[in-house]
């Protein structure tokens, strides 16, 4: 197969993204064996309670971790996009304690746990690799628990927002004229704590306000900075340049 073309081409920059793995490393993880699988939107890759048999990772489309309250409510607390590992988080868990859904169509690579879990073990800039991403998950948690908390409607979605854009470019998956939302109005309200509404109404100011340009799902942003300070958006929490190993 094709190194360019492999489904866990992404992943492996991912990983290149967070820590510098030597060669051999990166092979390592293009050598992975995985079932590849398409999955329409809202199916779960895992639910909550479930004990984790596999990493997947997501090879094209998106996908959301969500917790639901006792009577159904629900909250969507990440979105992942194309390259992420969507159970680094349950790695060495027995039970999961969130689900996890497809967003939008896309195909997921099923990777058994115990070999990423040898992976990790054997391969220490691998292993360093995983922990890093894991901490940058940890991170954006923080963010998001702020955003939600602390930050207005206006805010909290130009935040989000923002987010996907600086992620997407990083993965070389966004241009200059910005990125097709994956997100419906009422997918945002359970991210952002809002109703869809809520959510209506506060895409229409931002974009009566010159801050973002629809046209269908494809969204821009003619005034970067203005969004970026109005979204009090510092892509610090990100943490896109390698971290050092230490050693």
């Amino acid at each position: 197969m094709e190194r360019a073309n492999h489904p866990l081409e992404l992943l492996a920059r991912n990983l290149q993204l967070r820590s510098n793995l030597p060669k051999k490393d990166r092979e390592a993880v293009l050598a992975l064996p995985f079932t590849l699988r398409m999955l329409e939107p809202s199916t779960y890759t895992i639910r909550e309670a479930d004990p984790p048999e596999f990493c997947t990772v997501l090879v094209s489309g998106f996908a959301y971790r969500q917790k639901l309250t006792g009577d159904g409510a629900r909250q969507i607390i990440a979105i992942h996009i194309p390259g992420d590992a969507l159970d680094f988080q349950n790695l060495f868990l027995d039970v999961s304690d969130h689900s996890i859904q497809m967003l939008t169509r896309g195909e997921v690579a099923f990777v058994p746990r115990s070999v990423m879990q040898h992976l990790a073990r054997s391969r220490a800039a691998v292993g360093h690799a995983i922990l890093v991403k894991i901490l940058v998950e940890a991170s954006i948690f923080r963010e998001w628990i702020v955003n939600v908390g602390r930050r207005d409607s206006r805010s909290r979605l130009a935040h989000v927002l923002c987010e996907l854009a600086v992620r997407l470019e990083a993965e070389g998956l966004a241009d200059e004229y910005g990125y097709e939302l994956p997100m419906t109005q009422e997918q945002l309200a359970d991210a952002l704590g809002l109703t869809p509404v809520h959510v209506n109404r506060t895409l229409k100011t931002l974009e009566a306000e010159g801050l973002i340009q629809r046209t269908k799902r494809k969204i821009s942003f003619p005034d970067w900075n203005r969004l970026r300070t109005i979204a009090d958006f510092n892509q610090r929490y990100l943490h896109l340049e390698p971290q050092r190993s230490g050693r």
